[in-house]
């Protein structure tokens, strides 16, 4: 609409498009092709844009019972990594011509339950969660959301549930086959929350290679936390203080790694000449530290976009589809 006057119809971008009026439509409200747009349609989609032409989404809905939204529960949204999972997902959403609504509860279920009824009631055509509790079956069981496809994202729920996420036991097993590449057998591991698949997988993958290479990994070695930094130092503290504090450790996220950096700073052990860190994620500001933090580097925005690939394809009534990205780990200074 240009100027302040009324809205191109449909039949005006066909004409001027030279198409007929049902392909001018088809192509206005169907998303782009894996090929991409034909010359006709680019056309279209050229003389709408210069008309102004925004179409009726409230009529489209009533006409296809979809009203081109999914809902994401994502929280820990303040996090650099799982902000950086919802700008993929938010990018590729638009690309495909739906839209975002996003709620960000706190990390426990009732509020989690709380913000997926809101969602759903918001007739949303799909919905994401990427902040499941172990085990997440249950939960999912008790939510009434009918039959809006759903699919879990970073974190996983049971067989049955598709999914999209990093390689995280695949990541922890590469953790610990560089630590033992360094001749490292003192180590220990900060495990972060239990009820966190991203959290547990990553442990078990490490324990893993570690037990196949028959180092052993003592209870004691293995410390809870947070995600946060200040997990990292409540863990570090009581890892780093102890009589016989471990030679190497491994941390399921960055910002716990970051966390661990500081008690040894305080502590006056030196990295890595005292102590060896693996860090997870390669958030941006590891690469920056006075002493480069080694880490596995987790693809976040692949995950978001992926995931929306995945949930357009259940909501077109597709089987569900589980898919796990690769890893890598990114060796620096502090090993």
């Amino acid at each position: 609409m240009r100027g302040g006057g009324r809205a191109p119809t449909l039949k005006e971008i066909a004409e001027q498009a030279g198409v007929h009026v049902s392909t001018a439509s088809r192509i206005l409200r169907q998303r782009e092709p894996a090929d991409g747009w034909s010359e006709s349609a680019l056309r279209v989609r050229r003389v709408a844009a210069d008309l102004g032409y925004q179409p009726n989404l409230w009529a489209a809905s009533l006409r296809t019972r979809k009203t081109t939204t999914i809902g994401v529960v994502m929280t820990r949204l303040t996090d650099g990594v799982v902000a950086t999972t919802y700008q993929g997902i938010e990018e590729t959403a638009t690309r495909a011509g739906y839209s975002v609504l996003l709620s960000s509860p706190t990390d426990d279920l009732d509020a989690q339950r709380r913000a997926i009824e809101l969602l759903v009631g918001r007739q949303v055509d799909g919905l994401m969660i990427s902040s499941l509790h172990t085990p997440g079956r249950p939960f999912i069981d008790s939510l009434s959301i009918g039959r809006v496809p759903l699919l879990a994202v970073t974190r996983h729920a049971d067989a049955g549930i598709p999914f999209v996420g990093g390689d995280d036991r695949r990541g922890g097993e590469l953790a610990a086959a560089h630590l033992l590449d360094r001749g490292h057998a003192d180590i220990a591991v900060i495990a972060g929350p239990a009820h966190a698949t991203t959290a547990t997988d990553r442990v078990a993958g490490f324990r893993s290679a570690l037990d196949a290479a028959g180092v052993p990994l003592p209870p004691e070695r293995i410390v809870q936390s947070t995600f946060e930094v200040d997990g990292g130092i409540a863990a570090g503290s009581a890892l780093l203080g102890s009589a016989r504090p471990p030679r190497a450790i491994f941390t399921v996220s960055d910002t716990i790694a970051i966390g661990v950096m500081g008690v040894a700073r305080d502590l006056g052990l030196r990295i890595p000449a005292d102590l060896a860190l693996v860090g997870y994620n390669d958030i941006p500001v590891v690469a920056q530290l006075p002493v480069p933090l080694t880490t596995v580097r987790s693809p976040a925005h692949d995950i978001g976009a992926t995931a929306v690939s995945r949930l357009l394809r259940l909501i077109d009534g597709e089987d569900p589809e589980t898919v796990r990205l690769p890893v890598e780990l990114i060796a620096r200074a502090t090993t």
